[in-house]
């Protein structure tokens, strides 16, 4: 038999309101110590809709997306060398061009101005995230991943055959609105912008060991 509940006379026994509100989601995505999202970091971002909403991506919101995605590289010094909208989520890479640049205001930034864009679906509580190695930062291997992990998405998912039949998909650098990462004379040109907008002395940064934030302390994004 279902209990009877605490009598509301019983002020004693009724439980007291949290000062704070509690969020939904009983936990949140381990993430490196934020110094690894600073700087000329360079960061592999992916943004699931909630519930793998659909219904949302069309050019009203690629336009918006591209808009909002040039004001989070003027405020943050971002390049964004490769991008792919999904009909569920989103892929993205940004490369740090500043001392002062910190991917993870970027990023909260960013899914706050997409979010009214993308109503009534709305982005998961947490982005997932890939901060790369030295190794991985290698021009060679990175142009492979940006091509493989991210623009090659639309393929791999049956939806196109051709990445250049997926209208969803780009380049952000300040200054060059018609950059085409599918075309061939792209990365090279990529990497002399990439030199000219980077703050000097950036590859003098010094990183401690890996290490993940304590549990609880890292909040999205």
């Amino acid at each position: 038999m279902k209990p009877e509940p605490f009598p509301p006379e019983s002020p004693a026994r009724q439980p007291k309101p949290d000062p704070k509100p509690r969020s939904a989601f009983g936990h949140y995505l381990p993430r490196l110590q934020r110094v690894f999202y600073q700087g000329d970091a360079v960061v592999f971002w992916t943004l699931p809709v909630a519930h793998r909403a659909r219904g949302w991506l069309d050019q009203r919101f690629h336009t918006a997306f591209r808009e909002i995605m040039l004001h989070a590289a003027g405020r943050a010094g971002l390049l964004c060398p490769a991008y792919c909208l999904m009909p569920d989520h989103l892929h993205l890479v940004w490369m740090g061009l500043r001392h002062t640049t910190d991917q993870r205001n970027g990023m909260k930034f960013l899914r706050a101005q997409l979010g009214r864009h993308l109503a009534p679906a709305r982005f998961q509580h947490q982005p997932y995230d890939h901060v790369l190695s030295p190794r991985e930062r290698q021009r060679q291997r990175f142009t492979l991943a940006c091509t493989d992990y991210v623009l090659l998405n639309p393929v791999r998912a049956g939806l196109v055959t051709d990445p250049n039949d997926w209208p969803f998909l780009g380049a952000i650098v300040l200054g060059y609105p018609r950059a085409d990462p599918l075309e061939a004379a792209f990365w090279p040109r990529f990497w002399k912008w990439y030199a000219e907008m980077r703050e000097p002395g950036l590859e003098k940064r010094k990183l401690p060991p890996r290490c993940m934030e304590p549990v609880g302390k890292s909040r999205h994004p």
